[in-house]
C-alpha cells in the first residue's frame, strides 16, 4: 500500500560537484537550501541583499549588480532609526548611512563576480504580488515597516512575471553564457495576502517560470513546491506558525533535490563533511580525558585529508 503521492523527477545535468559555484537568490526557501550546501561546504553564495520576495525585485538586483550600478546617498532613506533602501531586506538596514551605502554596494560587486564565475544559480520565487511606493511610482522589494497606505499592493500578471524572468535570465547570460539557471517556487504560503491570493499569486509564477524554460536547456526547474503540497501534505511537517516547513520538510526536500542535482562523487565528500560537522558539534563531559583528545586528534586528522582534496573547505 502507497500511502504517499510522489513528485517524478528527472536527473539534471550538469551535476553540482564541490567544483562547482552556486549562487542562492529569491525568498526564504532559497536560504533554507543555501544553508544547507553551506553545511556540506559547498561553494555558495545566498542572497546578497537579503531575502527578495518577487521577481522584479530579483530583476532589479541582478540589473544593478550585471550592469555596474552602484547606489548613492539619495537611494536610501531614513526611518525608525535605521537607513534603509527599497531594493534591499531590512537585514541589510543600518543605523549609519555609510555602512549601508557601502554595503550594498559591495554586495552589488560581489555579485557580479559570482555570476561570472558561477556554474548553478537557482532563483527561489515566493510571491506575484507586489508593493508599489506612490510617492516616486516604484515597485520595492520590501517596504520596511513604512505605513501601508504609502503603498499600492497588485498582482504581477503571469505575462509580467516572465518579462521579469527572461530579463534575468539575458542579464545573467551577459555575464555567464554557460551557466544553469534553475526556477523554484518557495512552498511557504503568504498567508498575510490571503489563502486565495496566496493561491493566485504561486499560479502566476507557476504559469510565468514554465513559459520562460520551455525549450531552453540551460532554463530548468526544481518542483520544492510540489514536493511540500504533494508529498508532505501533513500539518507535521510543518513549524508552529502552519505556514513554514520545518526541519524534517526542508531535510527531505533536500533529499529529494540532491537525488537529481548533486553527483555521486560529491554526495561521498559530503558524508565526510557530515562526519566532521557532527565532531565539532560534539560536546565532551571530560574535555582533558584521554579519550577525547584522542577524538580530537582524529577529527583534526580528517580536516586535513579532506582539506588536501578541496583545499577551499574551511571549518
Amino acid at each position: 500500500m502507497n500511502l504517499q503521492t510522489k513528485i517524478s523527477l528527472s536527473a539534471q545535468e550538469p551535476k553540482i560537484d564541490y567544483k562547482s559555484e552556486i549562487l542562492m537568490l529569491g525568498s526564504c526557501f532559497a536560504e533554507n537550501i543555501g544553508e544547507t550546501f553551506g553545511y556540506y561546504k559547498f561553494k555558495n553564495l545566498i542572497n546578497p541583499f537579503g531575502i527578495l520576495f518577487h521577481p522584479k525585485a530579483i530583476e532589479t538586483f541582478l540589473w544593478m549588480a550585471s550592469q555596474d550600478e552602484h547606489y548613492v546617498d539619495t537611494d536610501l532613506f531614513f526611518h525608525n532609526e535605521r537607513w534603509h533602501c527599497f531594493d534591499a531586506h531590512s537585514s541589510l538596514s543600518n543605523p549609519s548611512k555609510e555602512k549601508l551605502l557601502f554595503d550594498l554596494n559591495a554586495a552589488l560587486i560581489l555579485t557580479k563576480e559570482k555570476l561570472q564565475s558561477s556554474t548553478h544559480i537557482f532563483i527561489t520565487l515566493g510571491t506575484a504580488w507586489v508593493y508599489r511606493l506612490k510617492s516616486l511610482d516604484m515597485i520595492v522589494a520590501n517596504c520596511h515597516k513604512i505605513p501601508q497606505r504609502e503603498f499600492e499592493k497588485t498582482l504581477l500578471t503571469i505575462n509580467e512575471v516572465n518579462q521579469c524572468l527572461q530579463n534575468c535570465v539575458h542579464f545573467i547570460r551577459n555575464l555567464n553564457p554557460s551557466i544553469q539557471i534553475v526556477f523554484t517556487v518557495s512552498p511557504v504560503r503568504h498567508s498575510k495576502d490571503g489563502f486565495v491570493e496566496n493561491n493566485r499569486s504561486k499560479s502566476h509564477l507557476l504559469a510565468a517560470i514554465h513559459q520562460t524554460i520551455n525549450g531552453d536547456s540551460g532554463l530548468s526547474y526544481f518542483p520544492s513546491y510540489e514536493i511540500m503540497m504533494d508529498e508532505l501534505r501533513d500539518y507535521r511537517f510543518y513549524s508552529a506558525d502552519m505556514i513554514h516547513p520545518n526541519e524534517t520538510a526542508i531535510q527531505y526536500i533536500w533529499e529529494r533535490f540532491s537525488e537529481v542535482w548533486i553527483s555521486e562523487k560529491a554526495k561521498t565528500t559530503m558524508k565526510s563533511v557530515e562526519e566532521i560537522q557532527k565532531g565539532l558539534a560534539h560536546r565532551s563531559f571530560n574535555p582533558k580525558s584521554k579519550q577525547h583528545l584522542t577524538f580530537l586528534k582524529n577529527l583534526e586528522h580528517k580536516k586535513n585529508k579532506l582539506k588536501e582534496e578541496h583545499p577551499f573547505i574551511e571549518f
